[in-house]
């Protein structure tokens, strides 16, 4: 009997996807709290790149941008290879699960740029709300949406309601809010160590006062009401949570 090739690959999908659940069971907690780290750091490298081609991605006198999900890959990894030392483009001696959630989020990024791409490449308009926070919300929803692994960007004061804190997220952004600037990274085991919490903070910097700056409640360009931000104040965090041994 001739199985049809679509069943063949919904097999092979589920073999591959109760591989990795059972390659998680078996990883460490220091593992997991290293790769909770990197996928932060791999969310914020797309961040970065999103925010570093802003000029070009507005540019109303352009057409076609050159801002393509390979470009958005090739730059990506070079920023994330900057931040950590450790080459997505090669072999790396990152636990299987990790380098796979991590290829995972790669391409969840590159699905995001890709369907931006009609709106970023139309000539004529000017700003077209293609930031780092949009793009890091999507390609977060994107990721967590086929993972065991919630990764999500949060803020006190939400303009999507779909980044609104949770219980845990409110508690320790509010800590945040009163100490001074740090990238350290607030983690921790809770549920009696059922669950990994981790989250690392985002502040502002003097391009996002543009929109989330002074005077504080008169419109941006989106059409949000200004937070009042000044630069170096806190502005949210990427967070990621991971159950021990997967879902």
């Amino acid at each position: 009997m001739v199985i049809p090739s679509k069943i063949v690959l919904v097999l092979i999908f589920m073999l591959a996807l109760f591989s990795a659940q059972s390659s998680w069971a078996q990883i460490s907690q220091k593992e997991t709290e290293r790769a909770a780290e990197l996928l932060a750091t791999f969310l914020n490298a797309g961040r970065v790149i999103v925010e570093r081609n802003q000029s070009v991605i507005n540019d109303p006198g352009k057409g076609d941008k050159g801002f393509t999900p390979e470009v958005f890959e090739q730059q990506v990894l070079e920023e994330f290879f900057r931040q950590t030392d450790i080459d997505l483009r090669g072999t790396s001696s990152l636990p299987t699960i990790t380098q796979g959630l991590l290829t995972r989020l790669l391409h969840a990024s590159k699905e995001v740029v890709a369907d931006a791409q009609f709106v970023i490449n139309q000539r004529g308009i000017g700003y077209k709300n293609f930031i780092p926070a949009t793009f890091g919300s999507q390609a977060a929803r994107k990721f967590s949406n086929r993972s065991h692994v919630t990764l999500k960007q949060t803020t006190l004061n939400p303009r999507n309601a779909k980044n609104a804190p949770d219980a845990y997220e409110e508690h320790i952004l509010k800590r945040l809010a009163t100490q001074p600037a740090s990238s350290t990274s607030i983690m921790e085991w809770i549920e009696e160590g059922q669950t990994l919490r981790m989250l690392i903070p985002i502040y502002y910097s003097h391009d996002c006062l543009a929109c989330h700056g002074h005077p504080k409640g008169i419109l941006d360009i989106s059409g949000y009401p200004r937070e009042g931000a000044r630069e170096g104040d806190l502005a949210g965090a990427i967070s990621v949570q991971i159950p021990a041994g997967g879902p």
